[in-house]
């Protein structure tokens, strides 16, 4: 009877276990960094992640490649360097910082501690998916890592990289 009772607690274990690994497995965040190393064939040197809007975008300056997901990295799209039209940081609606090829750059001149909304939008020379925005921070959402500023810290990076990537 003991050892019956011992293998019960055993496979319960078991059972427990591989449950938890395939929860930690599919999280939403590994998911996607996940989708992202697939898609660009190495780590992205830069990313940016939204969750709970299962969005991500990664930038392989090697390959000269960036890769946009959606629906928690079950679509994508990988675009070459060369098809990369320019971003945006929007800020509550509001468009506060912009690179596109060909013009000079408006830099970010606010810092917006309280924002509601913090969005990059990146543009694309594709008629089908000429843009693609990720929430990098949105009160509206019911949990939140970082903060505003934090967002428009990330933000600032990306256009910084488009920046360079459009004029070289």
């Amino acid at each position: 009877m003991f050892r019956v009772i011992l293998l019960v607690a055993l496979a319960a274990a078991a059972l427990t276990t591989g449950a938890l690994l395939l929860v930690w497995w599919m999280e939403p965040v590994r998911r996607m960094r996940r989708t992202l190393l697939k898609s660009l064939g190495v780590a992205p040197e830069a990313e940016a992640l939204s969750p709970a809007e299962g969005r991500a975008a990664g930038l392989d300056f090697d390959g000269g490649q960036v890769a946009v997901l959606w629906n928690r990295g079950g679509s994508g799209l990988v675009y070459a360097f060369e098809e990369i039209e320019g971003g945006e940081i929007i800020v509550d609606g509001h468009v506060v910082a912009r690179v596109r090829r060909g013009e000079t750059r408006k830099s970010l001149d606010i810092l917006a501690p309280d924002a509601e909304q913090v969005v990059l939008r990146l543009m694309f020379a594709d008629a089908r998916h000429p843009e693609f925005e990720l929430a990098l921070w949105d009160a509206a959402q019911p949990v939140q890592t970082g903060s505003p500023g934090e967002a428009l810290r990330l933000g600032r990076r990306w256009l910084s990289h488009l920046e360079a990537l459009l004029k070289g």
